[in-house]
């Protein structure tokens, strides 16, 4: 197959780069893969690192735009259409998707459209009923909440199908504890301190913050013992001042955007993504449960799909501050039990997280859209 790939964001990208970046690894082994993204974003430079993989920069304008930077983007995207015929375009968001509908205006053959539906935002009014009908040939959702969701739209009639998020499960593997210990010293943290972490970033829907209220819910001697990591972009003037604020600005550490997150992630004990607002699935979560982390989520959208409560992980509701106190208390009082919680985690992403079931599942998608023979 000849498959290509857009992605509209300009920088981060978060779990669309990752989603891709993953899928067109492993399919140019066997596929003729595209990739079409905006040079500044990191998906054009992975993908770019990419044995196989073909890399166009493509802008996808959004938003109150000048008419001729739109013109100018859907000309070149349609050039580049008409030039390499695919069979699937796969697209990864509202800005992209409707970019490559405008190129393929005309085109006599047209590849078939593939979206991914990554987020909880809506997606309703005419625009999107008239998307659904003529320009989407199937939805993937990213967990069975928003499987659900997208039944409830116009998107209906693509018959939505949850496609779970997989992870590399040997690059994301257990660490030993000599390596976990020499990076819980660049921290540097106290031997004996109960180090909890995430890798999903400091967006302020990723409710990280909520983790100061819930700390300061418990005893001094507790509280003094338990640091949190959160990795991504620079926090905000105003959460830094939050924290500030708790009297926790020494216990919390932010390593910054990571090229690599796996450092981190084995020097932890626990990890958390307490999202309250666009996650899905995410990516952090079954990163951290590969390396063998358990993991605390709200009771938001598909998170809790990932955790079995009790087992490998937490389940709290979203804001749940005496619930994220409990648990940290719990974690406190038998560290063995978070240990042996975290070697659930990993034998339950073996199971089920494994990046093999999440590209053959998707490689399916595009076969059951292509004509027959």
């Amino acid at each position: 197959m000849k498959l290509l790939y857009t992605n509209f964001h300009e920088g981060n990208g978060g779990g669309h780069t990752t989603y891709i970046r993953e899928l067109v690894r492993v399919l140019a082994r066997t596929h003729d893969v595209h990739v079409a993204a905006p040079p500044t974003s990191r998906l054009y430079a992975h993908a770019a690192a990419l044995p196989g993989v073909h890399v166009v920069a493509q802008s996808f304008p959004n938003g109150l735009r000048w008419p001729s930077v739109i013109l100018r983007a859907v000309r070149q995207l349609r050039a580049y259409l008409q030039e390499h015929r695919f069979d699937v375009v796969h697209v990864n968001g509202s800005a992209d998707h409707r970019l490559v509908i405008n190129a393929m205006r005309g085109m006599s053959v047209r590849p078939r459209i593939v979206l991914t539906k990554h987020n909880t935002k809506p997606m309703r009014g005419l625009r999107h009923v008239l998307r659904a009908r003529n320009h989407t040939d199937k939805v993937i959702a990213v967990c069975d909440y928003v499987r659900l969701q997208m039944e409830a739209t116009p998107y209906r009639v693509c018959r939505p199908q949850t496609v779970y998020n997989g992870v590399d499960t040997l690059a994301f593997s257990p660490w030993n504890a000599e390596a976990a210990r020499i990076e819980r010293e660049r921290l540097p943290i106290a031997d004996d301190a109960l180090l909890i972490g995430s890798s999903a970033g400091t967006g302020s829907y990723k409710g990280w913050t909520d983790l100061a209220t819930a700390m300061n819910l418990l005893e001094e001697s507790q509280r003094r013992r338990i640091h949190v990591v959160v990795a991504g972009l620079p926090p905000s003037a105003q959460q830094l001042a939050m924290i500030r604020h708790a009297g926790l600005e020494q216990q919390f550490h932010f390593p910054g955007l990571l090229d690599d997150v796996r450092p981190v992630i084995s020097a932890l004990d626990a990890g958390f993504v307490l999202s309250h607002d666009v996650e899905t699935i995410s990516f952090a979560c079954r990163e951290m449960m590969s390396m063998g982390k358990p993991v605390m989520v709200t009771d938001y959208a598909g998170l809790p799909e990932n955790i079995r409560t009790g087992v490998d992980g937490w389940i709290v509701p979203v804001h749940g501050h005496e619930a994220m106190a409990a648990a940290l208390r719990n974690m406190l009082q038998d560290r063995q039990a978070v240990r042996d919680m975290g070697t659930n985690a990993r034998a339950h992403a073996l199971a089920e997280f494994g990046l093999e079931r999440f590209v053959s599942a998707t490689e399916a998608v595009y076969r059951e859209v292509l004509p027959a023979g």
